[in-house]
């Protein structure tokens, strides 16, 4: 099959209804947040858009926990934990309500306030072309460009793997805040909170991971900074997708360079490269005295 075939098949498959995965013999159109080019990559793998699916989850922080304290806030950290789970629970459950296998693209959404911590999932559903039953396989924030070129090698996502801190950075001391006034100095108690935030933080999304048995994290987002009005509390947040090695090789692609034929050639004569001369105008008319 010649790369023509393979992209009217693929349009073709596009513009085919999806069956409906509740109803015999039902059909209704696919749904999703993947580009044009995105669908046609994804069809030529084998995989085909189902629909849009999200999970959310809302968890408490116990009131007053932010307040006359320093170092890390453990019961904010718990929540966001908490509230990642339960959130990717509920998406694998919206995908395979849909028919769906896996999620592809999944945008996080992350609030956290003085009382709660929100987590919200977005993504595109995906399943195997022509698969009969579909078993769920991974939840991920790849794009469908990186899932496609990480099958082919050999990789496969997993799950979503997170990690989060929270630290209230210490108070200065009255002769620090004097020494530091009208001076460029670094001001360390909110350097060492943001080196304890991410080293929590990471040390979390790798336990994460390894929970789903991964072999490494790909794809890792960051969000560092103010957690709140207040600039004494630091957060640090990091997820990404947890993958492992499916074959017994990891295989190596390739780039490959395209360059188009079609381009025109434009013809020029190659005396006019040469420089005028004195009595000529730079128009080619003889120069008028």
């Amino acid at each position: 099959m010649t790369l023509r075939d393979e992209v009217r098949q693929a349009v073709a498959a596009v513009g085919s209804p999806a069956p409906h995965a509740g109803g015999a013999g039902g059909a209704k159109g696919t749904t999703s947040d993947l580009t044009i080019d995105e669908t046609l990559l994804l069809h030529s793998a084998g995989w085909e858009p189902v629909d849009l699916v999200y999970g959310i989850s809302w968890w408490s922080i116990p009131w007053g926990v932010w307040q006359w304290t320093t170092g890390e806030v453990q019961e904010a950290s718990t929540a966001f934990t908490g509230a990642v789970d339960h959130a990717a629970k509920q998406l694998r459950q919206s995908c395979e309500q849909s028919g769906g296998s896996g999620v592809l693209g999944v945008e996080v959404g992350v609030r956290v306030s003085s009382h709660h911590v929100s987590i919200e999932l977005t993504g595109t559903a995906v399943r195997r072309t022509g698969a009969d039953s579909h078993r769920f396989e991974f939840v991920s924030d790849l794009s469908a460009r990186d899932f496609v070129l990480l099958t082919r090698a050999g990789w496969w996502p997993l799950g979503l793997a997170a990690g989060a801190s929270f630290v209230i950075a210490p108070r200065r001391t009255a002769r620090e805040w004097a020494a530091q006034q009208g001076q460029n100095v670094e001001l360390p108690n909110l350097t060492q909170a943001l080196y304890l935030a991410r080293e929590r933080a990471m040390e979390r999304m790798q336990q994460s991971g390894t929970a789903l048995k991964a072999e490494g994290i790909v794809a890792v987002k960051l969000r560092e900074g103010r957690a709140s009005s207040s600039a004494r509390v630091i957060q640090f947040v990091a997820i990404g997708t947890g993958v492992h090695l499916r074959t017994s090789a990891h295989r190596t692609v390739s780039p490959e360079l395209v360059v188009p034929l079609d381009e025109q050639v434009r013809a020029f004569d190659v005396k006019g490269l040469r420089r005028a001369p004195a009595g000529r105008r730079s128009g080619g008319g003889p120069e008028r005295t």
